[in-house]
């Protein structure tokens, strides 16, 4: 009786490299992906601590955001396609191909004069960097049985976690010690190391099938997602979400997502093969990793703003806090996937570092302005115990249930839907600390300006502010301390003034006499005074300038502690809106993970193949 197959689950001859490779030869595969992924991941953090220098030598300030924009826009949008080249031509040609455009784009990028190029280059990079992510999760379903793959997919979810949370630090390190140039320039000799492993150890790693490259679901593919990631990064100070420009942007997100189901149904080898979603495994780990890639960036990215701008911390120092947590993820990845490999039973680990995610948001939202550093790393701690299983078991259980022809599409698919969560949850999140950040400042700085001068008021209103004005220095040196700043302000009042009573004084000079009369702050008395400084000799006016003067000393020592205590007040204040805002953030991602933890309730524990064999379809559910 004749049995009908998906045009991806042609039946072939394809090697088991499983059992044709040595495992000397599969560790050294191993170590040059690894290589490879650790570049992508950690360009999408290093930069960021460089760009205060980046925008200082190259200046286009307005297209700062674009230089990290473009990259996340080619790399995301273009991680679907490269898995699905992979699994037609292998993920060797794919993988040299993303790492030689990934260079070139990192040569160019540090060889950037202007901004303009930058951010055309950064693009560039992202476009190689979507074919390391998107072949380096799936090489290990290609090197290993399902029952032996699970002790190394730890490695790559410490890799992974390893480069985001220390970019920023070797960021910070680099332009610090060299130049911004070299956090470009770093990437060239540890690229052409992964390539030399590759090219040498590397075999092509292919699907044997030769079916027709999808090129209109490709195209309807970036239709879909460009617009839909640029109206989510795009700055709502300058486009809301309501205005014409992101409104339209999402319209033909969702025309091209339209056409991209329609073109995908009908495709002989589609880019995302649609019948992949009836299998549930690959469903629940796909909706798992977007609630996973949000949460992963609400905790590392806005724990940031806390350290800074409550805690006090420089932003070096941020980036060594967050160094725990990348220790507590390499851990928990490991252990977990010896877990895995000695019970062979996956879906309960997950489930655990759900579980623990949870745990560990909700002692989060418990931070407060006094919470003590120390205590801030024992929580990075926990959640990195929870990522840790997280990441490499979800796509191992993935890898577990999808036919081997579509590997390489379905493990891009799942990395897509990481990203894909990681972006709208910067928007979202985004968008929700500056609505709560604005609105509790407001309401925290009322009282306290109405304690100052109008004009020193408008510059601690809420606007002003929530750009982070804690202690230390701002991007230019400027002191930004608000307590600081207003003594020093008292001080320059007070300065002016001292020079004009010692020129009305000691030189009876009438344009500083006409100045201290229309001072409002001037008393009286004084004011009075000056219509007789004409008259007298020189030796009354000297002794009248040491009167003056001694009062004026006591008076700005009185004004510079009124200063300093409203100062410590609107300290207070930013560092409670700043808690507030955070902690809301964390709120709202427990209950992202909360639904990461639901829905892992339901992946089904199917037992790990110990060997290939042949290809088989999908198994059941």
């Amino acid at each position: 009786m004749a049995t009908t197959t998906s045009p991806t689950t042609v039946a072939t001859t394809r090697i088991d490299y499983a059992v044709t490779l040595d495992q000397r030869s599969k560790v050294l595969i191993l170590i040059g992906v690894l290589l490879g992924l650790f570049l992508s991941a950690l360009d999408q953090t290093i930069v960021s601590t460089a760009l205060p220098r980046i925008v200082a030598d190259l200046k286009g300030i307005e297209l700062i955001g674009w230089v990290s924009t473009s990259y996340l826009l080619a790399s995301t949008a273009m991680v679907p396609i490269y898995g699905k080249l992979s699994d037609i031509y292998g993920r060797k040609y794919v993988l040299l191909f993303g790492i030689v455009v990934f260079l070139l784009g990192s040569l160019l990028c540090g060889l950037a004069s202007d901004m303009t190029q930058l951010v055309f280059f950064r693009g560039l990079q992202g476009f190689g960097a979507a074919a390391l992510t998107s072949t380096a999760f799936a090489i290990p379903a290609d090197l290993f049985a399902p029952a032996e793959r699970a002790r190394y997919m730890g490695l790559f979810g410490a890799v992974f976690g390893l480069s985001s949370v220390v970019g920023p630090f070797i960021g910070g390190l680099l332009t610090d010690n060299l130049s911004w140039h070299w956090i470009f320039f770093v990437n060239l000799p540890l690229g052409v190391i992964a390539l030399g492993f590759i090219i040498a150890k590397l075999p092509r790693l292919h699907s044997g099938l030769k079916p027709a490259i999808d090129y209109a679901g490709a195209a309807t593919l970036l239709l879909t997602v460009i617009p839909f990631l640029l109206a989510l990064t795009l700055d709502k100070n300058d486009f809301p979400w309501t205005s014409p420009l992101i409104v339209s942007l999402f319209t033909v997100s969702i025309v091209g997502l339209i056409f991209f189901l329609l073109i995908e149904r009908r495709a002989e080898s589609p880019i995302l093969p649609l019948h992949l979603f009836r299998i549930r495994t690959f469903t629940l780990t796909a909706m798992i990793g977007v609630t996973v890639g949000a949460t992963l960036f609400a905790a590392i990215f806005f724990l940031s703003l806390y350290l800074v701008n409550v805690l006090g911390v420089s932003a070096t120092a941020a980036g060594t806090t967050l160094i725990p947590l990348t220790l507590s993820l390499v851990v928990g990845a490991m252990v977990s996937s010896q877990i895995v490999q000695r019970t062979g039973r996956y879906k309960w680990v997950i489930i655990g570092g759900m579980a623990i995610i949870v745990a560990s948001l909700w002692w989060l939202t418990t931070l407060t302005p006094e919470t003590s550093i120390w205590m801030v790393r024992l929580r990075m701690i926990a959640l990195g115990l929870g990522l840790g299983p997280s990441m490499p078991i979800l796509n191992l259980a993935m890898q577990n249930a999808v036919p081997r022809t579509d590997m390489g599409a379905a493990t891009a698919s799942r990395q897509f839907f990481q990203q894909i969560g990681q972006v709208v949850g910067s928007a979202v999140f985004g968008a929700l600390l500056t609505s709560v950040l604005t609105t509790t400042l407001s309401a925290n700085l009322a009282p306290i300006q109405a304690q100052l001068p109008p004009a020193m008021a408008a510059q601690f209103d809420s606007s002003a502010l929530r750009n982070g004005m804690g202690a230390g220095e701002g991007a230019s040196g400027e002191v930004v301390d608000p307590a600081v700043r207003i003594e020093q302000a008292i001080a320059e009042q007070f300065a002016a003034r001292r020079e004009l009573i010692t020129r009305a004084l000691r030189d009876a000079d009438p344009a500083a006499i006409e100045a201290l009369r229309a001072d409002p702050q001037i008393p009286d008395q004084q004011k009075a005074m000056l219509d007789m400084v004409g008259s007298l000799p020189a030796v009354a006016r000297t002794q009248a300038l040491d009167r003056v003067l001694a009062q004026l000393d006591q008076a700005e020592q009185t004004a510079r502690a009124e200063g300093r205590a409203i100062g410590e007040q609107i300290s207070a204040a930013l560092k409670d809106a700043f808690t507030t805002s955070v902690t809301t953030i964390y709120w709202c991602a427990i209950w992202l993970a909360v639904i990461g933890l639901v829905l892992a309730l339901f992946i089904p524990e199917l037992p790990l193949q110990r060997s290939y064999g042949q290809d088989l379809p999908p198994m059941m559910e």
